[in-house]
């Protein structure tokens, strides 16, 4: 789990889920390390990666400054060795993400409005940045939007391409993933078209396509909402389809929408909201990728930044920001449905869950 460092947090934290009864264990400290804000384990080797979000010292090729990404070898005891820092081609990192071969880091730079890939050497340490691009624009709103705003990066399953979200220009930017001769080279290049638009003032903040790589779906941070795409594997091209509120008709309140995940069925989609404090409920259909809301569930907590889901999609865990603790919920398998396990921990500041596999059996 990744945390914001202030008070008694001190870096990312472990913690254990019972696959039988969602019980969680109390967090420990598996690394010290600067406001690791978001994480992604790598798909095959027990590495893990963290945006040191305002927390980094390392510096880009000309003395650049502003934000790293730290790389960590997972132990067999669930402890975390540094293995490298590199510089994340921008500041103020909020988002990483790694490709679907777990060649490279993909970074968007929220502060800076920039992304950048980053290659992984054989020995799980980042090596040279293969691309760095900055954003360019703004949209609508005086404050939040005067200049871009990249706040997620990821790469679509058939891993030709990715799409960055970018709140201060309300777009989704698209590009050629490993875009010149050498198949594994990780550099970036715009795509025909390079964007897809989202509404004035929406601000797209997190990414997640479905398994299939038909549909994308996109929370819009400050209108509450949810996108809908389809996406045209062959060519990299987003079309709206769908747009819904993550909250429930006759809320008045102030909210912001988070995160955005897809049920390893496909058959749901789910969306955080930070204020109602939430998790919405969607029914996808898995022909045309649209959505059908099916409900709330509270998140037991306050500001739920972000929320993780295992891998075989039996349960929830959402990460309450302001106050401070991490909830199990048992997924329905057949509605979407979340039930409380009664399990809940306290953490102070959580950010981002990531589940990875036990490495000690």
């Amino acid at each position: 789990m990744g945390t914001y460092t202030r008070g008694t947090s001190k870096g990312i934290y472990r913690l254990d889920l019972d696959a039988r009864t969602g019980q969680l264990s109390t967090p420990v400290l598996a690394a010290e390390t600067p406001n690791p804000s978001f994480l992604a384990a790598h798909p095959g080797k027990p590495w893990l990666y963290a945006a040191n979000e305002n927390g980094s010292t390392a510096t880009g090729p000309n003395g650049e400054t502003g934000g790293g990404i730290s790389a960590f070898a997972i132990n067999a005891d669930g402890t975390l060795a540094a293995l490298n820092q590199q510089w994340s081609g921008g500041r103020g990192p909020a988002y990483v993400a790694l490709d679907r071969t777990g060649s490279h880091v993909l970074a968007a730079n929220y502060g800076s409005g920039s992304i950048a890939s980053i290659r992984i050497e054989a020995d799980g340490r980042l090596g040279a940045l293969t691309s760095v691009i900055q954003h360019e624009g703004s949209s609508v709103h005086p404050q939040r939007q005067q200049g871009p705003h990249a706040h997620s990066v990821i790469v679509e399953p058939a891993n030709r391409f990715a799409v960055a979200a970018d709140l201060g220009i309300d777009r989704l930017m698209i590009y050629r993933f490993n875009a010149n001769a050498n198949a594994a080279s990780g550099v970036l290049a715009a795509n025909d078209p390079p964007s897809a638009a989202a509404a004035p003032g929406s601000g797209p903040r997190h990414l997640a396509f479905s398994p299939d790589g038909r549909s994308l779906y996109v929370t819009n941070e400050m209108k509450s909402s949810l996108s809908v795409f389809t996406w045209d594997k062959a060519r990299g091209v987003a079309t709206h389809v769908q747009t819904l509120s993550t909250l429930p008709e006759g809320f008045s309140g102030t909210n912001s929408a988070a995160e955005v995940q897809v049920h390893p069925s496909g058959k749901f989609v789910y969306s955080s909201n930070r204020g109602h404090d939430s998790i919405a409920i969607f029914a996808r259909d898995t022909k045309s990728g649209q959505l059908r809301p099916v409900g709330h569930q509270p998140t037991g907590g306050r500001r739920p930044r972000h929320f993780g889901m295992d891998r075989a999609g039996r349960f929830l865990l959402a990460a309450n920001q302001e106050t401070g603790s991490i909830v199990a919920f048992r997924i329905d398998a057949r509605t979407g449905r979340l039930t409380p396990t009664g399990s809940e921990v306290a953490l102070e500041t959580p950010v981002c869950i990531r589940f990875v596999e036990d490495t000690s059996r």
